[in-house]
């Protein structure tokens, strides 16, 4: 599939990631294409299950589409599954009601860790990179396009335990009892992923974002050694410059605000930040080395408009006047909220940060 790739209108996403001057402080949501939306659930009605709706590149650039169309947002995002890379290594995901992901053939000992071939992203994982050029085409350089991937760690946490878990105990007895074999396991992921980003790059995504959901259950120590560090191979790794242009990467660690120093000195452009820190503290943190991304709690967007309007205010008044913040939320948008709201907040960043960029 060979599809154009049009001039960029809208670039302050970029330019934000990448700590250059910016007019405003651009927005996008996590999980933006998603539940909160009626279209969406029209959309995976129509294609039957979540990963059905993955594997169609028509639909998942309809769904990506989705937000844009209601509310003026500065990025998209793939629409996509952070266990795409361990369903394409033959773990057989499947979405079970009310229990979230599950793994078939979920990794146990050293011998099945061993067996895992990493994926080609132009075989197994094809309709990754065909969502991202449909979606690229589609978008007609309105804004940019986000690619993702999972971290190593939240990965491994899932093939290990088979599925989502409240304590890790599976996974951090393997790390504890065989670290041998988790880090095999992390490095054939760090591998995967890269590979991964940077098919995704050459397919016409302009960003990319690692999301390591579980690394905030591990201690300092292990929170290095099991997950920054594999993130620092894939930033490595990956492909820097595509369309004339600078390709910025975001790491992301829900619950890694006592390590953003550790992490900005990853080679990264940009760390996403939740809820749990504040802004101000963050950006002293990296001592303004990296863009920032966040942080309002997704739980904010059930207020009035008014309500939502203060928190606004205030996390724009925490991270202060200069460039090189990305307002977001700390964490995916909640399935129950009224679009309205979302509706509101973006009106609200649009409206109050001009004066932060002045």
């Amino acid at each position: 599939m060979s599809l154009s790739k049009p001039a960029l209108q809208n670039d302050v996403y970029l330019r934000a990631l990448m700590r250059e001057p910016t007019e405003r402080t651009p927005i996008w949501m996590m999980r933006q294409a998603g539940r909160y939306l009626p279209e969406y659930k029209a959309t995976r009605a129509h294609a039957g299950d979540f990963m059905s709706l993955c594997k169609n590149a028509e639909l998942a650039c309809e769904v990506t589409m989705q937000p844009l169309r209601r509310f003026p947002l500065d990025a998209a995002i793939l629409f996509s599954d952070i266990l795409t890379i361990p369903d394409a290594m033959g773990l057989g995901l499947y979405f079970e009601a009310g229990e979230g992901p599950r793994f078939e053939r979920p990794l146990r000992d050293h011998r099945a860790v061993e067996s895992l071939g990493i994926p080609d992203p132009e075989q197994e994982l094809r309709y990754v990179t065909d969502a991202v050029r449909t979606i690229r085409h589609e978008l007609g350089g309105k804004v940019p396009l986000i690619g993702f991937s999972g971290s190593p760690w939240t990965l491994a946490t899932y093939m290990v335990e088979g599925g989502s878990t409240k304590n890790f105990s599976v996974v951090k007895k393997m790390l504890f009892a065989e670290p041998q074999t988790m880090h095999l396991l992390l490095d054939k992921l760090a591998d995967s992923v890269i590979l991964y980003l940077n098919a995704q790059i050459a397919a016409g995504a302009q960003a990319v974002m690692v999301f390591d959901t579980w690394g905030g259950v591990l201690s300092p120590r292990d929170y290095r050694e099991f997950s920054l560090a594999y993130m620092k191979k894939i930033v490595a790794g990956l492909t820097r410059h595509a369309d004339g242009r600078a390709v910025p990467v975001t790491l992301f660690t829900k619950g890694g605000g006592a390590w953003l120093a550790d992490m900005a000195a990853s080679g990264c452009d940009a760390l996403g930040v939740d809820w749990t820190t504040d802004m101000g503290i963050a950006r002293q943190l990296v001592q303004d080395q990296v863009a920032l991304q966040g942080n309002m709690d997704p739980s904010v967007l059930y207020a009035s408009p008014q309500r939502i309007e203060e928190e606004v205010a205030t996390i724009l008044a925490s991270y202060g006047q200069g460039h090189g913040h990305v307002f977001n939320l700390g964490h995916g948008i909640h399935p129950e909220v009224n679009p309205d709201h979302a509706g509101a907040f973006i009106e609200a960043v649009h409206k109050l940060s001009p004066a932060y960029h002045r």
